[in-house]
């Protein structure tokens, strides 16, 4: 019953995590700038951003959760199960960031989903 929780932690709080983090980042504009200073400025800005931490803490949870289920499950499996976050990242970044998915990637996520199926009843 744990891993259930432990892979919906890993794909929802990560994915949810990358994408807070994406939405602090396309905020603040492309770094045009590589200078030392000027990266430091644009790190400092981006600490100040409440998404980008909300981001960092969602990371954290999806990657204590991975470390979790990884000391029970066979990294065999849970690598080929979390990639579903892949599909809830294209759902993310369509729905929260605005962002346009093509056919095309939408058809590469749905092999991926085939995939995570085969594994996950190949586990039982």
């Amino acid at each position: 019953m744990l891993a259930p929780v432990l892979f919906f932690f890993i794909i929802a709080a990560g994915t949810g995590g990358e994408l807070c983090v994406s939405r602090a980042m396309r905020s603040l504009g492309e770094v045009h700038d590589f200078s030392p200073k000027a990266l430091l400025r644009f790190v400092w800005r981006a600490l100040q951003l409440s998404w980008m931490w909300i981001g960092v803490g969602l990371m954290t949870l999806g990657f204590f959760s991975l470390l979790t289920i990884l000391s029970f499950k066979d990294v065999s499996f849970v690598v080929p199960v979390s990639a579903l976050s892949y599909a809830a990242g294209a759902f993310g970044a369509k729905a929260f960031l605005g962002e346009r998915v093509s056919r095309n990637r939408w058809l590469g996520i749905a092999f991926v989903c085939l995939g995570v199926t085969i594994v996950w009843w190949s586990n039982r």
